[in-house]
């Protein structure tokens, strides 16, 4: 049975390979356009013709491509409109670009062998970005102000530099644990989906060839197949869903330096 993590290896493709340069911390690298480049480029392309597809020919009764461009927009829109608030709409072009570039990404990997959102170094890439981006706005909004969040002022006098060190803490983990969890669940989805896939192969050719279980095999291959056909359709509610919950929690840590210490 093939290897499951095979899927996820980073390849430089043939005749893309640019000689080698050398750093002195990282030693030599060598400079190339992978698979993972290629994937990225594709999952690009394909959200800047389908938002062109949609706004290009905008009718007053909207087909299915404008309806699905006109639904996602309102769903980002709603979401940043009421977490932030009145000045959600200023933050609403960043998240709506790491939503519908996840999501590209995610929905790309189901029709390629190569997914790159199961990458640590892509996901941790967007969750840089959304906490820099937080730091940036906290730092020019509130100036000094911004450390605030890390000073709780509704709790006991007393409990409040534990509460900042655990709150300060938690900042920190912000990225890593966006990172993560879209790392994760990419990753996991597709090697339970390989690891089925390999059992309908496997179980099939021994069926065939009259080895190991002989036709015994082709009922546990066929309940292999029904797996397969379930992990692929929860994997693709799974796409949708992981870059849903990066563009929210993205928009809730923004709220949380535009809205410092009050509401909206």
């Amino acid at each position: 049975m093939a290897d499951p993590i095979e899927q996820f290896e980073i390849h430089p493709l043939p005749g893309m390979t640019f000689g080698e340069v050398n750093v002195p911390v990282l030693g030599n690298q060598v400079i190339a356009f992978t698979n993972s480049h290629v994937a990225m480029t594709i999952a690009f392309l394909m959200v800047v013709l389908f938002l062109t597809a949609v706004t290009s020919g905008a009718k007053v009764v909207p087909g299915r491509l404008q309806s699905t461009g006109e639904t996602l927009f309102g769903m980002i829109d709603g979401v940043t409109d009421s977490i932030i608030g009145h000045e959600g709409r200023k933050y609403f072009p960043f998240v709506f670009t790491l939503f519908t570039l996840i999501l590209g990404m995610n929905l790309l990997g189901m029709f390629l062998t190569f997914t790159a959102t199961s990458q640590l170094a892509v996901t941790i890439t967007f969750a840089m970005l959304t906490i820099l981006l937080v730091i940036g706005v906290g730092i020019l909004k509130h100036g000094l102000g911004f450390f605030l969040l890390f000073w709780p002022s509704s709790a006991p006098l007393l409990l409040r530099p534990v509460v900042g060190a655990i709150e300060f803490l938690s900042f920190l983990l912000r990225p890593v644990t966006l990172a993560l969890r879209l790392f994760g669940n990419m990753l996991g989805g597709h090697v339970a989906l390989k690891i089925f896939a390999g059992f309908v192969v496997s179980l099939g050719a021994m069926a065939f060839a009259g080895e190991g279980l002989g036709l015994w095999a082709l009922p546990i291959a066929a309940l292999s197949m029904t797996m397969v056909v379930a992990l692929t359709a929860l994997e693709f509610l799974v796409a949708f869903l992981q870059a849903f919950v990066f563009a929210v929690l993205a928009t809730i840590y923004l709220n949380d330096v535009v809205n410092l210490g009050h509401g909206h």
